[in-house]
Formats: structure tokens, sequence, C-alpha cells
């Protein structure tokens, strides 16, 4: 299964924004709040191009999407009634792994992701490992019984609880289950996300 295995951090700075959610993440833009290189303290004036692409990075990267991927959620978005930015988001957002951390089941999309793939996870009853999976209304998502006394899972738990779950799932903590109740809004996702310039980009 393709995924991103190189640098995070020097990314996180390339980018100007924690894509992956870590602590070294949020530390690294702190105290070099710069791009990494020699040149990454010099003052370059960004072209529109520059501007559109990073964006497209930074949302990339979020997700746990590689390249291909992602411009096959751009042509789906394309062909989706409506907005074709926010209809990339909400696809991405109805991803599996991206439902297991917004319900407070990990710390990150990337623990999410790995929480997935080694099957920690049911879908309507049936095992799944595909991260990627699109959910829709009425699914419901349970940590198989093994997995329910995971440290990592209860851990998040415990110390997530003044995280905001989103309106359109329904988390039962004691349970270790998430329904889906609605399909996900623009509003869900990361209000830092401007998917404008994204449509930008590949409408060249």
């Amino acid at each position: 299964m393709a995924r991103y295995t190189g640098p995070r951090v020097r990314v996180s700075r390339r980018i100007g924004f924690n894509v992956f959610e870590n602590r070294k993440g949020d530390k690294a833009l702190q105290d070099r709040p710069y791009p990494p290189g020699e040149n990454g303290r010099k003052r370059v004036r960004e072209t529109d191009y520059g501007t559109q692409l990073k964006e497209k990075q930074k949302v990339r990267y979020m997700y746990g999407v590689l390249e291909k991927q992602f411009r096959n959620y751009y042509k789906e978005a394309t062909r989706m009634p409506g907005i074709t930015g926010e209809n990339l988001l909400i696809l991405l957002e109805s991803r599996l792994d991206n439902v297991i951390y917004r319900a407070g089941f990990a710390s990150t999309r990337p623990q999410a992701r790995q929480l997935v793939s080694h099957r920690h996870f049911k879908l309507n009853g049936k095992f799944v490992d595909v991260p990627s999976h699109k959910v829709k209304p009425g699914d419901v998502i349970e940590i198989k019984d093994v997995s329910k006394d995971l440290i990592i899972i209860q851990h998040t738990i415990d110390t997530g609880q003044d995280n905001v779950i989103p309106s359109w799932l329904d988390v039962d903590n004691k349970k270790k289950s998430v329904k889906i109740n609605a399909e996900p809004s623009r509003g869900d996702a990361s209000s830092q996300i401007e998917e404008q310039l994204i449509v930008e980009l590949y409408s060249k």
C-alpha cells in the first residue's frame, strides 16, 4: 500500500503548515518558521503557481494521499454537482481513516491509517483494511473486540475529551463505535484550506 515515508518535518517546514499533525512539526515550525535548506531564510517572491501548488501539496499530505490518487479525487469532484473545491474536500473527509481520526480514535490521520491497515476496525460488521474506503450515511464503524483495549486507542480517547466531534458523526466511546449520520460538509474540513487555489491549479 503506497504512502509517504519521507522526512515529515521538512515537508511541514517547506509548506509552512504542520500537515502531519505531530508535535515535532509544531515545534519545528516554532523554532524554524522558514523552509529547510541553506536558502530557506531568504525571502523569495512566490508566484501564483507556487502558491497553488503549495496548497495542493498541503491538502495532499494532510489526508495522506499520493499524487495520482489526489488527481482522481479531483476528477471525481468535477463530476459531482456543486462546487468542485468543496466536493473535493467532502470526498477527502469521507475517507475511512479520516473518520477514525475525526471520531477521536486516533490522534493523527497517519495513526488512523495505520490502525485501519492493521485491521483493527470493522465496517458494517465486516473487517476492512483500506484507509481510503469511502463511508456513507448509515455506515457503522466499530473497533474489533480484541482491539478495544489497545492502549494507543484508549489513550487517545481519554486525552481527547475536549475534541469537537463533527455533527455528521455519532460517536459512542463506551462501545468504541461511530455511526455516519450524514455526509460531511465544507465546514467540517479545516478552515485553513483554500480549496479554490487547487481548482485554479488543475484548471490551467
